[in-house]
């Protein structure tokens, strides 16, 4: 049986391009409720700033040093040797941290848990919300201004992706990115892997969480997630996992289990 990995929980609460009140709070009550269920103590990053209605290039400017900071915690894990759980308001992290990964672990794979792909660039967004395009960002579809490695798109594979913009799956197929619609395929296609977990909330269907800032319909209960990532634990090496969008604590509770299943051996 293999040795529990040494866990590091960072709650990472300054404001990225965060437009809800909860972000924050919700950061902090899922790396709490981690950390308790992993037997450890979470630590807490930074200071809330109020949300808004931010666009992208203002949110990468206002919020630069602390994306810069995400990134930072996660390659201070992997040198520390210890297994990253950070938990953070929005997806918006992946801008520094996936390229961090793309650095720190070459061959690594991000496993994309998400009800959206974020994968729009300026010239398709709709929103122009930076949450909205940051894993575009991070594989350098568009520029985020950060310098240093970029993920290459072909090692993402997403899962509980239902709700994407037309311009955004196009980028998708350009770009090469692997959606498996299957959750029981997914076993097979990571297997052998280093495996990066990234885990928006919304992954979940809306009648398990409420709250949501973008709900969509189709998502996964939390026994067949917990069930689904149990098995890539299982069949894969998994190197580290990122948390956004919780937005409670009830909604903590229910995926900090979830989490936790990743650390079965």
């Amino acid at each position: 049986m293999a040795e529990a990995p040494d866990v590091s929980v960072v709650g990472l609460l300054c404001r990225t391009s965060d437009r809800e009140e909860y972000r924050a709070s919700g950061a902090r009550a899922v790396a709490e409720a981690i950390a308790a269920r992993v037997g450890t103590t979470a630590r807490m990053v930074g200071t809330p700033g109020e949300p808004q209605e931010g666009d992208f290039d203002a949110d990468l400017r206002d919020a630069r040093g602390f994306l810069l900071e995400a990134g930072g915690q996660l390659s201070d894990a992997f040198h520390e040797g210890r297994f990253p759980i950070l938990c953070a308001g929005a997806c918006s992290i992946c801008v520094t941290t996936l390229p961090v990964l793309a650095r720190e672990r070459p061959d690594a794979f991000v496993l994309w848990l998400d009800a959206h792909a974020d994968f729009n660039s300026p010239k398709t967004t709709p929103s122009r919300f930076l949450g909205g395009m940051c894993l575009a960002g991070a594989c350098g579809v568009w520029a985020t201004g950060f310098e240093g490695a970029l993920l290459d798109p072909t090692r993402v594979v997403m899962c509980g992706v239902r709700d994407v913009d037309p311009g955004e799956l196009e980028l998708l197929d350009v770009h090469h990115v692997s959606r498996i619609e299957k959750p029981s395929r997914l076993v097979d296609a990571l297997a052998g892997r280093e495996v990066f977990v990234h885990l928006d909330v919304d992954v979940l269907d809306p009648s398990v969480v409420s709250g949501l800032a973008h709900p969509a319909r189709g998502g996964f209960s939390a026994h067949g997630l917990t069930t689904m990532l149990a098995g890539v634990a299982r069949a894969s090496t998994v190197i580290g996992v990122e948390v956004a969008g919780c937005p409670s604590v009830e909604a903590a509770e229910v995926v900090a289990p979830v989490v936790a299943a990743l650390l079965a051996r």
